[in-house]
């Protein structure tokens, strides 16, 4: 089973960015669904973006409609690291990020939080107006 390190949350303007990483172990990230969630006081956990490699270094990303155009997710095989380049950053992008990772390839529901058995312990990204 995959561990999940994530780094990169911090302070930040609106409108600037952000890169959050999570470093994976005891397994290639490249054999899993992984998966970014973000949680804020008070709201429900939610799939921000997630992807899978289909076959060589081709891969199929999901991203929720509010991070659409701002948000890159993508894999690093070589580095073993799942990444999330957040750009135009908002207020209400504020939140506890988690990464996740579900073996196997593109799922039924990537928001499904019962989908994955890999979690990391999470990083905070705040964003101030």
């Amino acid at each position: 089973q995959v561990q999940l390190v994530e780094s990169g949350g911090g302070s930040v303007q609106a409108g600037g960015s952000l890169r959050l990483s999570c470093a994976a172990s005891g397994d290639t990230v490249g054999n899993y669904y992984t998966t970014w969630f973000r949680q804020a006081p008070g709201k429900e956990r939610e799939g921000v973006a997630g992807i899978y490699r289909m076959f060589g270094s081709t891969y199929y990303a999901d991203y929720a409609d509010s991070v659409k155009g701002r948000f890159t997710i993508s894999q690093d095989s070589s580095k073993n690291t799942l990444y999330l380049q957040m750009n135009s950053l908002k207020p209400e992008d504020t939140a506890m990020y988690n990464c996740a990772a579900a073996l196997g390839g593109k799922l039924n529901d990537w928001r499904d939080l019962g989908s994955y058995n890999s979690w990391g312990q999470g990083t905070q990204v705040t964003v101030s107006s």
